[in-house]
């Protein structure tokens, strides 16, 4: 096998499987790539010595050549995102103010993947506390667009989107609050989903109750490979209590386009007339939903019938609450506070001023958001938008100021289209649809 970093993921599984392919082969193929290229995009961090990840891949073809296949992941390297823990390896949130004190212990999605015989080889890079859709941070760097250099890789799940889009990986966690899986898998012509809040429990957590708008998730090359990642992370824990107990539909389902005959496409647009994109961006979305009529499927355009105010005024409380309540302790420590970006404090801040009555009008907010949707998809079967409002941009900046002639008030209004989707708890998919010129 010439090139087995061409495979998709799914196609890696089979070759392993069958052994077409050894583990040490793929793993020396995968070193080899994040050799040449992570020094110019620094995707992977924290990456572990190669004569131990070498030694796991032999391990992995000896237990395959006894007949023991962990499962579908047997033999694959993975880099987990940097805000979740590997065992062994420094959770640094991207922060000076954390260290680099290894991990006790893996998060649950992880102790998921190595069961289906993943090998971690390393982490990925992310923004400070992954705040912001623009991956760089004083302990390792920046991360740079696969497809431009000069450009953001978006966030927070950053590295993961370069490392999947250069190869270096087969799939990827990632994790979304506000568009963390969606936009840098659009900014890198990849596969982001963020699933239904619960699906993937989230595991350790100190919260687990008021913590409803994050979740962690499956990136990858294919809607196939996607789905199957999601298949290994996802699933009850007693530990989550509000973790999904259904089961997902098996990944090797019959061919979904078959059934997607009939089927309603509600094309939101820019989801409010007073939204701004860049120009180009529309253009190319609009484009992209004629794939739709090729396969049967009725598009029309669609509103959401809630207003853009109380959709933000939601966003900014609640995000507030959850960012500022889990930064408080660094910030209540003036040293660690010198060391904290200023994107954090200004979260932080925000929290100490929120009332009781604030936050109640907030998830009221939410819910009359969720009903909105519900009340669209009495009429449809999806809806569709654009992922980001922008093109990647140059990386030296911290965040785009302006959109189209409207300045950004906040350091992620620019990312405003996806929060929505995040309030409503929808399980949302990323697509690549094209470029800009």
């Amino acid at each position: 096998m010439t090139d087995p970093l061409a495979l998709t993921a799914t196609e890696l599984s089979r070759a392993i499987a069958a052994r077409q392919l050894s583990c040490v082969e793929l793993m020396q193929a995968s070193l080899a790539r994040i050799e040449a290229l992570n020094p110019r995009f620094n995707a992977i961090v924290s990456l572990r010595e190669p004569d131990v990840l070498l030694a796991e891949a032999r391990a992995r073809d000896d237990a395959l050549a006894r007949g023991e296949r962990l499962g579908w992941m047997h033999g694959f390297p993975v880099a987990v995102k940097d805000l979740s823990d590997a065992q062994g390896l420094p959770t640094t949130l991207g922060s000076p103010a954390i260290g680099k004190r290894p991990a006790a212990a893996d998060a649950l999605f992880v102790q998921r993947m190595k069961r289906a015989g993943a090998i971690v080889i390393g982490k990925t890079n992310t923004p400070e506390f992954g705040l912001g859709s623009h991956t760089y941070n004083p302990v390792f760097g920046a991360t740079f667009n696969a497809y431009d250099p000069s450009r953001s890789a978006g966030g927070s799940s950053g590295g993961a989107a370069v490392a999947l889009a250069l190869r270096m990986l087969p799939v990827a966690d990632g994790s979304d609050m506000g568009g963390s899986l969606r936009n840098p898998a659009a900014f890198n012509n990849v596969v982001g989903f963020r699933p239904s809040r619960g699906r993937v429990p989230a595991v350790p957590a100190e919260d687990a109750f008021f913590q409803q708008l994050g979740t962690e998730g499956p990136m990858g090359r294919s809607v196939d490979d996607v789905a199957r990642l999601l298949s290994t992370m996802a699933g009850w824990d007693d530990r989550a209590p509000l973790s999904l107990t259904d089961r997902l539909p098996d990944a090797d389902a019959p061919d979904p386009i078959a059934r997607m005959h009939g089927k309603r496409i509600g094309w939101l647009g820019s989801i409010w007339p007073d939204l701004p994109l860049e120009a180009g961006v529309l253009p190319l979305c609009e484009a992209a939903l004629t794939s739709f009529d090729a396969i049967g499927c009725v598009v029309e355009p669609c509103t959401l019938e809630f207003s853009r105010d109380r959709n933000w005024s939601a966003w900014l409380r609640l995000r507030q609450l959850l960012v500022g309540g889990k930064l408080g302790a660094l910030y209540a420590d003036p040293g660690k506070r010198a060391l904290l970006k200023p994107e954090a404090i200004w979260e932080i801040e925000q929290s100490h001023a929120l009332t009781a009555a604030q936050l109640y009008q907030a998830s009221a907010n939410r819910t009359a958001l969720y009903h909105a949707f519900r009340k669209l998809f009495e009429h449809y079967d999806y809806v569709v938008a654009p992922t980001a409002q922008v093109f990647p941009f140059d990386a030296a900046l911290t965040w785009p100021r302006s959109i189209d002639g409207t300045a950004m008030d906040t350091y992620h209004r620019w990312m405003e289209i996806v929060t929505p989707f995040t309030l409503a708890g929808l399980p949302v998919v990323s697509m690549p649809v094209g470029f800009n010129a």
